[in-house]
């Protein structure tokens, strides 16, 4: 998905064994394991004549995950790929060297009736000898994705590795990413069971982290694998993300992601010179911001 528009809050406070802030970049903290950028969708009302509309529009040096929790999407890009994505599904595509795509209402919901969409946008930035891959597409039903429950608390796992299981997304880095929701007030342990950096996405609900409580919308960055005591608050929803950070920075501008400024600079060039992968199915175009 495009960022043009987007407004990220710099907001963040340190308390403890965490970083609280509203969405990931922001200033103390640019990004968690290899995720270095969230984009979160709605929860809006679409319909009869508002609807996701996100043209053409292009990548380097990433992979994007798609999540949707209410609506859908259908994304289209210069590989060729069609693929509708419902609610639990994944779609993880490899931008690589360089990828075109879209994501729009599908055709069928542009019916006259209302919809709630609701989701998430994740870029997560390719390992520096992988920045440059051929790119790829993968789509995962939901109902491939490890699920378990462990007391009160339900676990989804989307993308990569922890609680000892593996998620089927092919992914390029050591990397994870949890759904979780509870109903009753339980403590939720997570020491020993992911590794690396660890962001704590508050959907709906709240935590209580180092004696502070994390609302919804904020995300909690945890400073250490072991970090202190998670209390999950009755009836809340999170996502758990993150991974083992990289040794050298990302540079982002725009759609963007690399190590090196110089592949930021020609991409941007190839963009402004139409000299990108570019859809046969689309003709629409976002130009460079500036």
């Amino acid at each position: 998905m495009s960022n043009i528009g987007l407004i990220i809050p710099e907001r963040s406070r340190d308390i403890g064994d965490f970083l609280v802030g509203r969405l990931i970049p922001f200033r103390k903290k640019r990004m968690i394991g290899p995720f270095i950028f969230i984009d979160h969708m709605g929860p809006t009302t679409l319909g009869p004549n508002k609807y996701m509309d996100v043209d053409q529009h292009p990548h380097i040096g990433l992979a994007t995950l798609t999540y949707m929790l209410e609506g859908e999407i259908m994304h289209e890009d210069s590989m060729g790929t069609s693929q509708r994505i419902s609610p639990g599904s994944v779609n993880w595509m490899v931008a690589g060297k360089g990828v075109s795509h879209t994501e729009r209402t599908p055709p069928d919901l542009r019916n006259g009736n209302t919809f709630r969409a609701h989701g998430y946008q994740i870029w997560v930035a390719l390992p520096k000898d992988k920045e440059d891959v051929d790119p790829e597409f993968h789509h995962i039903p939901g109902n491939q994705l490890p699920r378990w429950n462990e007391g009160d608390i339900s676990f989804k796992l989307i993308a990569g590795s922890g609680f000892g299981k593996n998620s089927p997304v092919p992914v390029h880095s050591p990397l994870f990413m949890l759904e979780i929701r509870n109903k009753e007030l339980q403590d939720l342990d997570i020491s020993g069971q992911l590794k690396g950096e660890v962001g704590i996405c508050v959907v709906e609900g709240s935590i209580t982290a180092c004696d502070t409580l994390v609302d919804k919308g904020n995300i909690a960055v945890s400073k250490v694998e072991d970090a202190c005591n998670i209390t999950m608050n009755p009836n809340t929803h999170l996502l758990l993300f993150g991974g083992m950070p990289f040794e050298e920075g990302r540079h982002i501008y725009w759609n963007f992601v690399s190590s090196d400024k110089e592949k930021i600079d020609r991409a941007k060039s190839a963009w402004q010179a139409r000299e990108f992968p570019m859809m046969t199915t689309d003709s629409t175009y976002v130009k460079l911001p500036g």
